[in-house]
């Protein structure tokens, strides 16, 4: 039996010449990623060991993002003990206020993740970066010091399931609204300590933002990781950011998969996940019939912060004011894509729209800062979790859409379908 492009990254990187799902596996590690929030604990786990020197001082990225700018003394702290680590082992890849962004915005966007690679990080968002071919995935923090120490790590080899997309997309359908389309179709735990793994000709339809997005969210679907298959968007991505070797893999013929579902994009609708849980979904004509109000919009995050979904919500909002009552923040994904979003004139039709923009950081995401909602308050949101108390208190309620809508929404005032703007 054949393996899935997954499981032939993780054999090759293992030393083996094939791997079976199911199988523990020791392999070595392309790039170790920690945040503000999860380095620290990683480096007093590593403080623990014999030798506590890193493996290697350019294989490690360090990201303050979680609470950047620091917003108590606590996120101080932490960025401070960073900031001592990353100086005293020389770490080549750290993040820090004016170099910062969003860490998985930012690390494809420099150049650290290509085609390939087998990365851990700190972060469940981490299977981000199989939108360019990498098999990445999240860790804890012990994994982390471990890796960070070694530069290896376990895995257990994940089953596969295989997502044929096909068909061409409708206007203001989106990656983002394909991945809640798939969530809302498998579940938050239907592809549980699987790979998803993207196929079709669909994919030519999807740029690579839209592909970062849809990678990203694979852990809202309980997935191990997310990848797409590399092909000249890949590649004309990879070469324009950067002048790492890459190495492409591909799924055999004969891989096994233990679930194929077949996706024509020209069957979908902007899709809204209601309250809690991101598989909560329903269909931008669904939502508005219900015509929810909302107090807050925010555009931005590792899902959707990317120089597209600040496009597409200004396509919407340029000329337009936010609705009364509404609060609408705009966070940029890394110091490049606000400095192109100043060039291009998107800052100034958020800004007179009446719309906020902050510099990059994590904030309203994971309820840290830059828009905590109150009791009853409800938030549209392009982010990528939705969960009780996920931004705020715990009777707050948080909408997932794209960027499209959450800009038609903020201009309406509820939740409201892009197409009419």
């Amino acid at each position: 039996m054949g393996m899935t492009m997954s499981q032939k990254i993780l054999a090759d990187h293992a030393g083996l010449s094939e791997v079976k799902a199911g199988q523990l596996i020791e392999a070595g590690l392309d790039l170790v990623l920690g945040n503000d929030i999860t380095t620290p604990v990683a480096i007093s786990v590593m403080e623990g060991f014999k030798d506590d020197k890193v493996f290697d001082k350019d294989k490690i990225a360090l990201v303050m993002d979680h609470f950047i700018p620091n917003k108590d003394i606590k996120s101080a702290e932490n960025c401070k003990c960073c900031r001592d680590f990353a100086a005293s082992h020389e770490i080549t890849n750290y993040f820090d206020v004016g170099r910062m962004g969003i860490e998985h915005a930012l690390l494809p966007e420099a150049g650290l993740t290509v085609a390939g690679d087998l990365i851990i990080g700190a972060d469940s968002h981490t299977c981000t970066y199989g939108a360019l071919g990498a098999f990445s995935t999240g860790v804890g923090s012990t994994d982390m010091a471990a890796g960070m120490a070694t530069g290896k790590a376990w895995f257990k080899v994940p089953e596969a399931i295989r997502f044929e997309i096909t068909g061409r997309k409708a206007p203001y359908v989106s990656g983002k609204d394909l991945i809640l389309h798939i969530i809302g179709m498998i579940g938050v735990d239907g592809a549980l300590y699987k790979s998803m793994e993207f196929t079709g000709d669909g994919i030519s339809e999807l740029n690579i933002d839209d592909r970062l997005t849809i990678a990203n969210m694979a852990i809202e679907a309980g997935g191990k990781n997310g990848i797409f298959p590399v092909d000249d968007v890949t590649i004309e991505y990879m070469k324009a950011h950067g002048s790492r070797p890459y190495k492409i893999y591909e799924a055999d013929s004969d891989a096994e998969y233990s679930a194929v579902y077949k996706i024509d994009l020209g069957e979908l609708k902007p899709t809204v996940s209601y309250p809690h849980l991101p598989s909560n979904t329903r269909t931008i004509d669904e939502a508005v019939k219900d015509h929810i109000k909302i107090d807050q919009a925010v555009i931005g995050s590792c899902t959707n912060g990317r120089i597209s979904d600040l496009r597409a919500a200004a396509d919407i909002i340029r000329g337009r004011k936010i609705a009364d009552n509404v609060r609408c923040i705009v966070i940029p994904g890394t110091q490049k894509i606000y400095l192109k979003a100043i060039e291009e004139g998107l800052i100034s039709d958020f800004i007179e729209a009446g719309a906020i923009v902050s510099t990059p950081t994590c904030g309203p995401c994971l309820g840290g800062y830059m828009g905590i909602l109150a009791a009853g308050e409800k938030c549209i949101s392009t982010t990528n979790r939705n969960f009780v108390g996920r931004m705020g208190h715990v009777d707050s309620e948080i909408y997932l859409a794209s960027p499209a809508v959450a800009a038609a929404s903020a201009v309406a005032g509820y939740i409201a379908d892009p197409a009419a703007y």
